[in-house]
């Protein structure tokens, strides 16, 4: 098997979303060119790409379908910015949807099985499998080294490995923080005037007196768990192997491969234990399995992200002062390539230019803060005319900015001295691949089984993984459903593509 390249190249980037289009329609430019910052930040081999098409004066208009916290109020203001720079450099418009999260599964779904109107569709690796399957993405294994070499050059091998099915690629995978770290997330505050030290706990186990101690001094759950963010953390280690069943999987670092019913490790039944004793002990709220919001304030945390993200991200969320220590190894797989993808329909009457749109968001800066920050002159401006900073004037952006491309050539806002992506940079580069990287389970033998075994696990998930019910008893009564339910039959087919695999590599 292919070790995971220690290559990673500082350019990428993307962000975007919004409203409606029609899929590959052309229309004539009616705009000419971008901002004195637009010539600056541009990349220079993307915008030859797109040159001959711009001069002659026709553009293509794309639609991109993608996921946040619905359409942004002035989007119009920004649709003009983008289309007007793009338009010159590329003959290229793009007009964003963006679906908010409560409606994104149904929206999603009707979009796909109805072949709907788009040209990029984001997606996971939740749907990308059978997504494919169904034949609603372009294979642009040629189509991405021809058309838009350096998009394909910016990303690391491995990670289109990780977007290919049956040996070919069907997604554009956002090159961010693509492999897996998590952190604990503290209240420094919170811990300082309580005697912790944070830089000390660097395991779960080694948590339940810190814990316990600011329980006592709050009286509040130290660790609040909800139905809407269960810690899948607990069982990151295992690859699922695209499956979509949490309770199947092969340890990332077991070089036989073996495939394992999950919750009956000894390792992860530890964490389950655990997490069942501060449930008991009030650190885990009482109401964790069936709350469906989370907290916004939590006094102690696990988070996936860089220890940057704790004064770029989680302390300015939650009001406070954070710190972070990571927990646990650094790990890439299909699993954590495949979180942020993006795909190109099936029925695209222009995959080229739809390629050559993703390139401009992932390899010219000046794009890439358009969609990251929001319209220049409301959302944000350059601090300076070196434009090495940006400063935010508000956060009324509304599109999530780890669905649209790297982040590696995003500028960095003012609000602190330091550059967090070269911290992703380095989690990336010391990643451990997983044993199964570029392997994805063909279910098609075992499609049923399968089906009925996600649905038993929904069902003990949120209680098991908040420790709301004791997993001694609850683990083996899980494990009987599942056995019944034809779990055995899915472990042996997928050992079987797994060897054949491993045999390969």
């Amino acid at each position: 098997m292919k070790r995971f390249a220690k290559i990673l190249s500082a350019g990428l980037a993307a962000s975007l979303t919004l409203a409606l289009a029609g899929c590959g329609s052309n229309a004539t430019a009616t705009t000419t060119g971008g901002s004195q910052a637009a010539d600056t930040k541009a990349s220079g081999s993307a915008e030859q790409s797109g040159s001959a098409t711009a001069a002659s004066g026709e553009v293509t208009t794309l639609k991109w379908v993608t996921v946040g916290s619905g359409q942004p109020t002035n989007y119009d203001a920004w649709a003009k910015q983008v289309n007007d720079y793009l338009g010159a450099k590329a003959g290229i418009n793009v007009e964003v949807e963006v679906v908010s999260w409560g409606d994104w599964d149904n929206r999603r779904n009707v979009i796909v099985n109805t072949g709907g109107d788009f040209d990029i569709l984001f997606t996971n690796g939740g749907t990308f499998n059978n997504d494919v399957q169904t034949g609603a993405f372009t294979d642009i294994t040629e189509l991405v080294q021809s058309q838009t070499p350096e998009l394909y050059q910016m990303i690391p091998e491995e990670y289109w490995e990780a977007c290919e099915i049956d040996g070919k690629i069907y997604a554009v995978p956002t090159y961010k923080d693509s492999s897996q770290s998590e952190f604990i997330v503290w209240d420094e505050q919170l811990a300082k005037d309580n005697g912790i030290d944070p830089s000390q706990y660097t395991e779960l186990d080694q948590l339940t007196e810190p814990l316990t101690t600011l329980l006592n001094a709050t009286g509040e759950a130290s660790f609040p768990l909800s139905a809407s963010s269960l810690p899948d953390y607990l069982t990151f280690m295992y690859d699922q192997m695209n499956t979509g069943l949490a309770a199947i999987g092969v340890r990332y670092d077991d070089q036989d491969a073996k495939v394992v019913p999950v919750y009956e490790q000894q390792d992860v039944m530890d964490n389950l234990k655990l997490m069942h004793q501060w449930f008991e002990a009030g650190i885990i709220n009482a109401d964790a399995a069936t709350k469906t919001e989370g907290d916004n304030y939590k006094a102690v945390s696990i988070a996936q992200g860089w220890a940057g993200a704790a004064k770029t991200t989680w302390g300015p969320g939650m009001g406070v002062d954070a710190v972070a220590y990571q927990w646990g190894p650094t790990i890439v797989s299909n699993d954590t390539v495949r979180g942020s993808l993006n795909c190109i329909s099936a029925n695209s009457a222009n995959p080229e230019k739809a390629l050559e749109l993703l390139q401009y968001v992932n390899t010219d800066t000046y794009v890439r803060d358009l969609f990251y920050y929001g319209v220049q002159g409301d959302n944000w401006d350059y601090t300076d005319d070196s434009q090495t900073k940006v400063h935010k004037n508000n956060a009324d952006w509304t599109m999530a900015g780890y669905t649209q491309g790297t982040f590696f050539n995003v500028t960095q806002t003012d609000e602190v001295d330091f550059n967090q992506w070269d911290e992703v940079k380095e989690l990336n580069e010391a990643a451990t691949p997983s044993v199964l990287l570029g392997f994805t389970f063909d279910s098609s033998n075992v499609s049923d089984e399968l089906a009925n075994c996600i649905s038993i696990v929904t069902r003990y998930k949120s209680e098991l993984l908040t420790g709301t019910v004791d997993p001694e008893t609850e683990v083996p009564a899980l494990m009987d459903e599942l056995r019944a339910a034809g779990f055995d039959d899915i472990v042996s087919e997928a050992q079987t593509q797994v060897d054949a695999f491993m045999a390969g590599q």
